[in-house]
């Protein structure tokens, strides 16, 4: 059993220790694609312990799952990780308690997609309500939705046919690039898929609730892929014209001020957009994406060394 509860420590550990790292770095401000790449890793790398814990506890406690596992094994492979003499209760239990676990996170995510959809459903139905179709429309055939409405607002309707909602105030409110600018951010949502980010992010958050790694990824994806959609938009149309963008669609809704957490992020990401641009070099973002790349190969190197052993 020492490779397993080596993986249930080393995923414990990166549960631990990566999440205190990357809240006192600055850097996922500034590059916050690398940064969603970084908490993807760091949550796949503990998703991963679990799994290949759970894979040799139960090749220790069956035979069945040992001999398919190791069938192509050597037998000095199988003899290292000592699996003849590491079954027992202990190793049936933790493959049968991580086997739920996994169970649960995939009932979690289905269950969020779901109810995603549900909302989705209910959103396009309020908008038939509010905008009807035109004689001669056919439902979904346009990629545009102008609402009226007295607040300022645009969003993403993902699904099949996806579309973009835009309120009359806003079109009043946003001139030219301005507009533009907020068409680039929702576009940005729907080009990087950042709704299955969140619905992920969400599910295990919502299923692990005493596991705080999962609910600081749900906070950062949040976080992050606005910064993100903000930067796609700032790239075509400038910094200051996405943060005046911003500045007109949420003026109105007190956020410039002292409000909960939701709304300084609005305030930070204003304030971002208007600070002199600080980027990383080419070569530095390469090193941190490839860094973070490895983080979910540990795991498998930690799972794999004793058959490496046996075979030199």
């Amino acid at each position: 059993m020492m490779v397993p509860v080596a993986l249930m420590l080393l995923g414990a550990l990166t549960a631990f220790v990566a999440p205190r790292l990357l809240s006192r770095v600055d850097w996922p401000d500034r590059e916050p694609v690398v940064a969603l790449w970084a908490w993807q890793c760091v949550v796949a790398a503990v998703l991963l312990c679990c799994a290949l814990s759970m894979t040799l506890s139960a090749a220790a406690a069956w035979q069945a799952v040992r001999g398919h596992l190791f069938a192509p094994a050597p037998r000095p492979v199988v003899e290292a990780y000592a699996l003849g003499a590491a079954g027992g209760p202990w190793a049936a239990a933790t493959a049968v308690a991580l086997a739920l676990a996994g169970a649960w996170s995939g009932a979690m995510l289905v269950r969020e997609v779901v109810r995603a959809r549900a909302r989705g459903r209910q959103r396009r139905a309020e908008l038939l309500v509010r905008a009807p179709l035109l004689p001669g429309e056919e439902p979904g055939g346009g990629p545009l939705v102008v609402l009226e409405g007295e607040r300022p607002d645009a969003w993403w309707l993902s699904g099949a046919t996806p579309r973009l909602v835009i309120t009359t105030a806003a079109l009043r409110r946003l001139k030219g690039r301005q507009l533009d600018a907020v068409v680039a951010h929702e576009q940005g949502h729907a080009q990087a898929r950042h709704d299955w980010l969140l619905h992920c992010s969400a599910a295990l958050a919502a299923g692990f609730p005493q596991v705080p790694v999962f609910a600081a990824f749900r906070d950062e994806m949040h976080r992050l892929v606005e910064l993100a959609a903000d930067d796609m938009a700032s790239r075509r149309f400038g910094r200051l014209t996405t943060a005046l963008a911003l500045v007109e669609l949420n003026e109105g809704r007190g956020v410039f001020g002292p409000g909960p957490a939701a709304q300084a992020h609005v305030t930070q990401r204003v304030h971002r957009l208007l600070a002199p641009p600080d980027r990383l070099t080419a070569a530095h973002r390469l090193r941190l994406t490839a860094t973070a790349a490895l983080v979910p190969v540990v795991p498998v190197l930690v799972a794999f060394v004793p058959g490496l052993r046996a075979l030199g």
